[in-house]
């Protein structure tokens, strides 16, 4: 174990993070994704001090393969897009930058400061960035290539306790940024770590934050959810403290009123990942949300397109806020049905060239597919049984395979 050290104002140092080594964090190298290392290897050649931050060090350390490894660094957005062709710079308030390996998406964000709060979009240093992160968990920095932890706020110590203590103070936190609260449980159902009681307090106090909150940011958080393996832990969780409602506000009412729709939804999302690592296919993670009460609702003796128009018109109503695209709630709504074994064809409902999630399955046929090599142009659209996209479209028998 060793230390960083930084210098008071009178000239006097003062420690500000402890670095371990690989004894001592015990990441397995071998699980670190190459074209990472890769990033942070090249941006270091250039001067730029970098690291893997968040939850990926966090899965690292606790033995798990990390779903995604972003990247953290000095160097400014049009730098880092200078050093690498096969990249993008994203975002409005805040520019960071996607760079692109196949079909791997590797999101590389410069320091930032506490100039305008917790939630300030302004470059700073790493000492100003960790402390504008929401949990010391997710705040710890990873060097691979000398194979160390940088760790400023005892994040190592809280998962080695395995608690999730918040950076930021808990006067503040939730009031900057109401989604916190939803992380908050989601890392703790996903860790098996404990929420402090004051933490718990908070969360059960404010969860009406989350009332304005837009609906692209409830989305986001939502697909996160169905796409993680411990969607049932952390659905659970988030109906206990209250805040579900805000996420899917008609299930939450239904579960609350009807127990053995509670029971069935429940199993729903556990059945969505049982082996933790099976991927989901297209349409599957979307008829979770809308399956149980679907069933309650269609005759499935009756005319079969009836029933699907009915299906889907109500299914939209269900999953409000959520707004997903048309061809995504088509899958969802198809694969239900043909766990009956009733075939749905492609409707013409749907809204073309949309796909939710992106990248994931739906309407593909028709839409003009972004090269990674070259972020500015796009690619000719393809026809209908031609090349890759062909065979991840989904089928008109509403079985997609991944």
């Amino acid at each position: 174990m060793r230390f960083r050290y930084g210098t008071k104002t009178n000239g006097r140092p003062v420690q500000k993070a402890i670095v371990y080594t690989q004894d001592e964090h015990g990441i397995n190298f071998a699980s670190v994704d190459k074209d990472a290392v890769y990033i942070v290897d090249r941006l270091k050649a250039n001067g730029y001090e970098t690291y893997i931050v968040g939850g990926a060090v966090r899965d690292l350390i606790l033995g798990r393969s990390p779903k995604d490894f972003d990247i953290v660094s000095a160097a400014s957005p049009a730098r880092i897009k200078k050093i690498f062709r096969n990249s993008r710079i994203i975002g409005r308030r805040f520019r960071l930058v996607h760079v692109y390996f196949g079909p791997k998406i590797f999101e590389v964000c410069t320091f930032r400061s506490l100039k305008d709060g917790h939630t300030s979009n302004t470059y700073g240093t790493i000492e100003e960035d960790v402390l504008r992160r929401d949990f010391s968990l997710n705040a710890l920095f990873y060097n691979p290539l000398k194979q160390e932890v940088v760790d400023y706020v005892e994040g190592m110590r809280d998962i080695r306790n395995r608690r999730i203590k918040p950076i930021i103070p808990l006067n503040v936190i939730f009031k900057d940024d109401p989604v916190r609260m939803i992380r908050a449980v989601k890392y703790a159902a996903a860790t098996g770590f404990k929420l402090p009681f004051f933490l718990r307090w908070k969360i059960r106090r404010q969860s009406s934050l989350l009332a304005p909150v837009s609906t692209s940011r409830l989305t986001e958080e939502l697909l996160k959810i169905l796409h993680s393996p411990y969607a049932a832990e952390i659905v659970e969780n988030l109906e206990a403290f209250g805040l579900y409602t805000y996420l899917q506000p008609h299930a939450s009412t239904l579960m609350s009123d009807n127990p053995a729709f509670r029971e069935r939804y429940m199993q729903s999302f556990a059945a969505l990942n049982r082996e933790k690592k099976s991927p989901v296919i297209p349409g599957e993670a979307l008829a979770v949300l809308i399956r149980d009460y679907l069933e309650d609702r269609i005759d499935w003796e009756a005319d079969a397109m009836e029933n699907y128009k009915t299906a889907f018109m109500d299914a939209r109503q269900f999953v409000l806020p959520l707004n997903p695209p048309r061809a995504a709630l088509d899958l969802g709504v198809r694969f239900i049905f043909a766990e009956h074994g009733i075939i749905i064809k492609r409707s013409r409902l749907l809204e073309r060239g949309k796909s939710w999630p992106p990248n994931s399955g739906g309407e593909e046929d028709n839409v003009p597919e972004a090269d990674p090599s070259e972020p500015g142009k796009k690619r000719r659209r393809r026809r209908r049984g031609e090349g890759p996209a062909a065979a991840s479209a989904p089928s008109d028998k509403g079985t997609e395979q991944a």
